[in-house]
């Protein structure tokens, strides 16, 4: 008697030899003792193997000749009901079928010659050992499926929340519009590809006309409302590949890749009255809004830096605003001594 013995251990043997049945009992009550006789259950044909609740059975012993199902088809159907270990106990000594049993599913494959009873109860445990090793691995990797899975939906979720931080970090809270330290490093990378590949790019800085003035009397509130209106009417103006950014304050900065001067005029000008529009039509209580505009480029100004382009379309606009305001102005338009005073 070994610390193998349980109480409840129970062992189904489908076996059609009534002899052969009694034999595999008794081998099981001298190694288990008398207590497991309520735990054996033997019958003789495959249907009524199949009727009996094949969960319930540690283990079972299975005949491989039965007179109403071969064998190996009624290890499938076990199988399909119930995860159990299935030990095949049969009187074929043949290498293909004992390999062909294995393969189907069995745990065990015991040929019924010479002293074989006394194999049983070894065969059995070892069976059941492998079983539990089995569940155990199944369950250790059912679980770790689940953690992959987990983590990877964790892997998303901070994927999301960085490329969110990321759009934060780079995005103007009020209107959407990329921000001015995003600003500076698209304009470095633009300016460079310029430089480079011989391409034009124009910067156009803009400024609302009398915004000061329109934030003390109208109050803060409204005064963002013309900021987020006059993004809008940036964003459908402006390509998408142009980018647009708060420089600070009421100053508005696009960039145009391989755009020259000549060509960025008609789409400003088509801004200076879209912003006028989008206004009016936003804010009932906001009377015309006008924008001044300052524009120069990488070959028609020739600037030596990126920050050099952007203080000569920021000098154009102040032209442009000590002109009247309501204007355009191209950089390489002014008088060569008031480029350089500015």
């Amino acid at each position: 008697m070994n610390d193998s013995r349980r109480p409840c251990f129970r062992v189904l043997i489908v076996e059609d030899d009534p002899d052969q049945l009694s034999l595999l009992r008794e081998t099981l009550k001298i190694h288990y003792g008398p207590s497991i006789a309520n735990g054996i259950v033997g019958v003789g044909t495959g249907r009524e193997c199949l009727a009996q609740d094949l969960a319930s059975f540690d283990v079972v012993l299975l005949d491989y000749n039965l007179p109403d199902v071969h064998g190996t088809k009624l290890l499938e159907m076990i199988l399909g009901i119930a995860n159990v270990p299935v030990i095949f106990v049969t009187g074929e000594n043949d290498s293909v079928l004992a390999a062909e049993a294995i393969t189907a599913g069995a745990e065990d494959y015991v040929v019924k010659l010479g002293d074989y009873l006394f194999a049983i109860p070894v065969v059995i445990e070892k069976s059941l050992s492998q079983h539990r090793i089995k569940l155990e691995n199944e369950r250790l990797r059912a679980q770790l499926e689940l953690m992959l899975e987990e983590l990877k939906v964790k892997n998303t979720q901070l994927e999301e929340s960085l490329g969110k931080l990321r759009t934060m970090a780079a995005t103007d809270h009020l209107t959407g519009l990329s921000n001015r330290r995003r600003f500076s490093e698209d304009l470095e990378h633009q300016f460079g590809a310029a430089v480079r590949y011989g391409h034009d790019l124009t910067c156009c800085m803009c400024d609302l006309d009398g915004y000061k003035q329109l934030n003390d009397s109208l109050g803060h509130q409204l005064g963002d409302e013309v900021l987020v209106a006059t993004a809008e009417a940036i964003r459908k103006v402006f390509r998408s590949s142009d980018m647009a950014a708060r420089y600070g304050g009421d100053e508005f900065v696009i960039l145009l890749p391989n755009t020259s001067c000549a060509e960025a005029l008609p789409v400003v000008h088509r801004l200076r009255q879209q912003v006028s529009e989008q206004i009016g039509k936003s804010i009932e209580s906001v009377e015309r809004v006008t924008i001044s505009v300052g524009i120069a480029s990488v070959r028609g100004d020739e600037p030596a830096s990126a920050d050099a382009l952007v203080s000569m379309a920021d000098r154009a606009l102040y032209a442009a605003k000590a002109a009247g305001r309501d204007r355009v102005v191209v950089h390489g338009e002014l008088p060569q001594t008031a480029g350089q005073e500015a």
